[in-house]
């Protein structure tokens, strides 16, 4: 059984969500440039300008780094791998059990009788293993989805928080084939968000 994408299907879902497009300001506003005199701040080496009103967030760099979606990829692939190992051991034992149906009849050990009963039972065998596969199949995806939403949700709700600060009209996301096809360095605070994260699901470990 091959491994699901998850990790595209979340940059995918991300790209076309935008990250909620966050929109923290009054719509009735003029534009969203303001005044970028002494607004720039260096985070990790990076500068980013506060002085506009709009800023973006890289998803692949969050993907890779958030240690909450590296806990939950390592868990997911942990579960996949065991998936896979019990799915394999099945059907090693189905196809010992065609081989030695296959032996008897070309043998003429059993009767005419017993082999069409024995033929049942295999295909019956062979549908439920392959129920077993796509109900495997099928509960991963559902955690891969769960999994998903958990970390758009903490990422929505970190940037609520986050913006309290900083008051941004608009945090948009940006990845590889995304809506934003350019943006200004200066107004990405990848790093300044993924640190923010980063700590805060440090916080909530520690209190476990």
């Amino acid at each position: 059984m091959k491994k699901t994408t998850l990790w595209l299907n979340i940059i995918l879902i991300l790209a076309v969500a935008g990250i909620y497009v966050l929109h923290f300001t009054d719509i009735g506003g003029e534009g969203v440039i303001s005044d970028t005199s002494g607004t720039e701040e260096e985070v990790d080496g990076e500068i980013i300008d506060r002085g506009y009103a709009i800023a973006y967030v890289n998803i692949d760099t969050i993907i890779s780094e958030y240690q909450f979606f590296v806990d939950k990829r390592e868990n997911l692939n942990e579960k996949m791998g065991e998936s896979e190992a019990e799915l394999q051991l099945k059907s090693r034992s189905f196809e010992r059990e065609v081989r030695d149906f296959q032996e008897q009849v070309n043998k003429g050990l059993i009767t005419r009788t017993k082999a069409q009963m024995l033929q049942q039972e295999l295909a019956q065998k062979e549908q439920e293993l392959y129920a077993t596969r796509d109900n495997i199949a099928q509960q991963l995806s559902e955690e891969e989805q769960v999994m998903l939403r958990q970390g758009l949700d903490r990422i929505m709700k970190f940037l609520e928080e986050y913006n309290k600060e900083h008051n941004y009209r608009y945090v948009l996301s940006k990845t590889f084939g995304s809506q934003v096809l350019y943006a200004d360095k200066s107004l990405n605070i990848t790093r300044d968000v993924l640190n923010g994260l980063n700590e805060k699901y440090q916080q909530e470990n520690k209190k476990k």
